[in-house]
């Protein structure tokens, strides 16, 4: 049986990219980051680990893959999305928003898309 075994995501600059998801989710290098190559892992145990690789790809504007964050309710997603802009994300004008969305899009360091999900609308 297979299992995921990380989510990888490119980036021009790995260190950079690092540092942001290290702060944004907790997590630490498995092993020495290097210039074109990261594995992160949550600092307090298992769960999925990132992946950051050095890559020359242009940013997809409506990327087929991206993370999603999960915040517990409404407050929770604000404040993780005000917290993760300090940090150096940045608001996407997502021009795929439905009426009433129960995420927010945002990039990375690196332009990567992912989304705060407030969870507890269902």
């Amino acid at each position: 049986m297979l299992k995921v075994g990380s989510v990888v995501l490119g980036a021009s600059d790995v260190r950079r990219a690092a540092a942001f998801w290290m702060e944004a989710l907790g997590y630490v290098p498995r092993e020495d980051i290097e210039d074109d190559w990261v594995v992160l892992v949550p600092a307090d145990g298992p769960g999925v680990q990132i992946a950051v690789g050095l890559s020359g790809t242009p940013v997809q504007e409506h990327p087929r893959v991206h993370l999603d964050l999960y915040a517990g309710d409404a407050a929770d997603q604000a404040a993780e999305v005000e917290r993760l802009v300090s940090l150096g994300a940045r608001r996407v004008d997502w021009d795929l928003y439905p009426d009433d969305p129960d995420f927010v899009v945002l990039a990375d360091t690196e332009g990567n898309r992912f989304c705060v999900i407030d969870t507890s609308r269902g």
